[in-house]
């Protein structure tokens, strides 16, 4: 076996509707579902976060979501409350097809780090085991799609890369947050670090 499909955080709260949500979100369910079908190792991952999150702009008095603050791992994108561990919008899409995952990676479960990449949590040095469980299964190439474009796949995709996987993202199953010219940046960063976007 030497491919795997990572899908990335297809949960409800970030489909229209929740908390954190990427337009159009719900729009990628029936490809990535096609792709499930087609896939033979198939890796979900879940954003998982404790209520008291770090990453969430209740948690910091006078912060408004999209605030950017400083952590002890450097700069930190403040979010809405969201993917709160089992709460409905943590949940995945209703519509998803879970039933065929060989696995689901949960990240961002520690209070005082946040956790875009499905390989690293955002300190850099704390892996989520995917990295392992991808060389277990003797995956050498990757597919990734989902949510966010510009943030989790972009993150994982960079550190796929780094970890020396052969990387593509289908754009079309995949959308974006895009705050501020976010996903111009990620693009941009991918195209350089040899990711294949088609």
């Amino acid at each position: 076996m030497t491919s795997a499909l990572i899908v990335i955080d297809v949960q409800n709260d970030f489909c229209p509707g929740g908390a954190l949500e990427v337009a159009r979100g719900d729009q990628i369910v029936a490809p990535i579902n096609q792709m499930i079908d087609e896939a033979s190792l198939i890796i979900l991952s879940q954003d998982w976060h404790p209520k008291n999150h770090t990453s969430f702009a209740d948690n910091h008095e006078g912060s408004t979501p999209f605030d950017v603050i400083e952590m002890g791992y450097g700069s930190q994108t403040l979010w809405p409350s969201h993917c709160v561990m089992g709460t409905y919008g943590a949940e995945f899409h209703p519509l998803l097809n879970t039933s065929r995952a060989n696995a689901i990676i949960r990240k961002g479960a520690t209070p005082m780090i946040d956790s875009y990449s499905t390989f690293f949590e955002n300190d850099r040095k704390t892996p989520t085991g995917l990295s392992g469980l991808l060389r277990e299964r003797g995956a050498k190439s990757l597919t990734l799609v989902g949510l966010a474009t510009d943030f989790c796949v972009a993150f994982s995709a960079l550190d796929a890369i780094s970890q020396g996987f052969d990387v593509n993202i289908p754009l079309h199953a995949c959308r974006a947050i895009d705050n501020q010219g976010s996903l111009e940046d990620a693009l941009r960063k991918l195209k350089l670090n040899g990711v294949r976007l088609t």
